[in-house]
């Protein structure tokens, strides 16, 4: 009997479906880019801006990504505003296979055009077992959501994606554009150029202010680390670690458009080698495990007979040895409740800094179970005060937003950052409520201070406190100079149940170094301690 003939591609060629791939790549990297710089730029303009159609739209590539909308809600037990919209990333999986990780997540289209694996002669062998690693780590984060911890979403692509663009990649661009400006503005010839340019490119692309994160060095190696693994081998971060990658893996394996190669296959073996993701995997005859092939196309350009075709039918399931199995589920389910039981007796985090100072309106019994570490908050913060914690919030609070007074303040007339939140665990206030929140106290070193230690004048903290009715009075008191002369010198004192901890004060306090006044997240209602399931902070 004549060996089946593999049918022949209706539509579109493979090349053509191959370019089409990489346009939606392009173009998908570039929207989340474009909707990165706009939710800077619209924020910055209009801090108070009121939730509408426009922040939603900033939302909506985390919208769309399941493995975040379902650990937030185990997490929170709450379905918020846009959630289902990841119900449509889970459909298009079902029907085309896991498409999103090669069509359309940026982090994977990073890892695309990177491709270190190719610079070294020697490639490495990595035992198909690592693949398992992902499936393990995706149920230890629902596990442990479940549990009511969401700490390890900071591995999930676009958390990362949102982190390392605020944190390091556009901070190092303003600094870049900024030296190249400093330097043309040199050329006589150059300088009306130069503020041309300047006025087209900030705030749409680059700060209007310098943009101010710590550890940024952190966030871009945690990045580059991801890059680099791909000289073990492409795309190492998709194949073997990505959570969400291998969520979109399992539901892939049952989806209708799959990778088929035929059985009139030559086993020429030309298709192995452009597979970014190994799927194809070659023994008595050559296959692809439609849970780990992103639909890249590349084995179909790259077959010289035409075996590989992509029918809408359902594939024969076929178990491989890295899946999720029994072993791996019991050792996700051991790690995340011994993991979640070590956060919750305090044995290793219990270190939180009497500095943590959360963003307005946030309820700390609730913050840690809500947010979902991805620093949108951080990006709209026209003052930068946003930072992501490192050392302050423990172990279960690494990566979600603190104030940094020093850095930045709290705008009085801004709430940008309750707008922004994509799962609301900065509550989208009101303006006029948001001007009421208390955030911290704060208190003035007289060891520090101007006025107090050396009898200088200066008020630059009460003359820059917004609240109405001033949450800082000066005294005055007669003073005795070195020389023997007397004056009267206004000495800054505060009024604790005005203050809101905004951070102005110590953020213009003119002390160079550690500010003579600092805020501190102790209330006077809250300082009787007790150390509180998700975080100290102010109540």
């Amino acid at each position: 009997m004549a060996e089946k003939e593999a049918s022949p591609q209706k539509g579109l060629s493979p090349g053509k479906r191959l370019q089409l791939r990489r346009a939606s790549q392009v173009f998908f990297l570039g929207v989340f880019l474009v909707l990165f710089l706009w939710s800077r730029r619209e924020f910055y303009l209009n801090p108070s801006l009121v939730s509408g159609f426009k922040e939603k739209l900033v939302n909506l590539p985390l919208q769309l990504d399941p493995l975040v909308m379902i650990a937030q809600f185990l997490a929170s037990r709450t379905l918020v505003a846009g959630a289902l919209l990841a119900l449509i990333t889970v459909a298009i999986t079902l029907l085309l296979g896991r498409v999103w990780c090669g069509w359309f997540c940026p982090v994977g289209t990073v890892l695309d055009w990177i491709p270190l694996r190719s610079w070294k002669k020697k490639q490495p062998s990595l035992p198909e077992g690592l693949r398992g690693i992902k499936y393990v780590l995706l149920l230890v984060i629902l596990i442990a959501a479940g549990l009511g911890n969401l700490s390890l979403l900071i591995f999930d692509p676009l958390t990362i994606g949102y982190r390392t663009l605020t944190t390091a990649v556009w901070p190092g661009l303003d600094r870049l554009f900024t030296a190249l400006e400093l330097a043309a503005f040199k050329v006589p010839f150059l300088g009306s150029a130069v503020s041309w340019i300047d006025s087209l490119a900030r705030p749409v692309i680059i700060p209007a202010h310098p943009a101010v994160y710590r550890y940024s060095l952190l966030y871009l190696g945690f990045f580059a680390g991801l890059v680099g693994l791909n000289v073990l081998a492409p795309r190492f971060w998709c194949r073997y670690l990505c959570p969400l990658g291998g969520f979109l893996g399992l539901l892939g394996k049952f989806s209708l458009v799959h990778c088929e190669i035929s059985e009139s296959c030559s086993l020429c073996g030309s298709c192995l080698p452009s597979c970014p993701t190994g799927a194809i995997q070659k023994g008595e005859k050559v296959f692809c495990d439609p849970g780990e092939c992103t639909m890249c196309l590349a084995c179909a350009v790259d077959c010289p007979t035409g075996q590989v075709t992509f029918p809408a039918q359902s594939a024969g399931f076929i178990r491989q040895p890295y899946d999720l199995d029994r072993r791996k589920a019991l050792i996700s389910l051991g790690a995340a409740a011994v993991g979640v039981g070590l956060l919750e007796s305090g044995l290793v985090n219990d270190r939180i800094s009497p500095k943590l100072i959360r963003p307005p309106g946030v309820e700390n019994d609730k913050f840690l179970s809500i947010c979902i570490r991805c620093g949108e908050c951080s990006t709209v913060c026209p003052t930068n005060a946003i930072q992501m914690a490192v050392f302050e919030g423990g172990v279960e609070g690494f990566w979600t937003p603190v104030l940094v007074p020093r850095i930045g303040y709290c705008d009085y007339s801004c709430q940008a950052c309750g707008q922004v939140c994509p799962v609301a665990a900065i509550p989208p206030l009101t303006l006029e409520l948001k001007r009421v929140q208390v955030l911290g106290k704060a208190e003035i070193d007289r060891d520090r201070c101007l006025p107090w230690a050396e009898n200088t004048e200066c008020i630059v903290c009460e003359e820059m406190c917004p609240v109405p009715d001033k949450a800082i009075e000066l005294e005055v008191v007669e003073v005795e100079t070195s020389e023997g002369e007397k004056h009267l010198l206004q000495r800054p004192t505060v009024i604790r149940k005005l203050c809101i901890g905004c951070g102005i004060c110590e953020n213009k306090c003119p002390v160079d170094g550690q500010a003579a006044i600092q805020v501190s997240a102790h209330t006077a209602a809250g300082q009787a301690g007790g150390r509180q399931r998700r975080g100290h902070g102010p109540q």
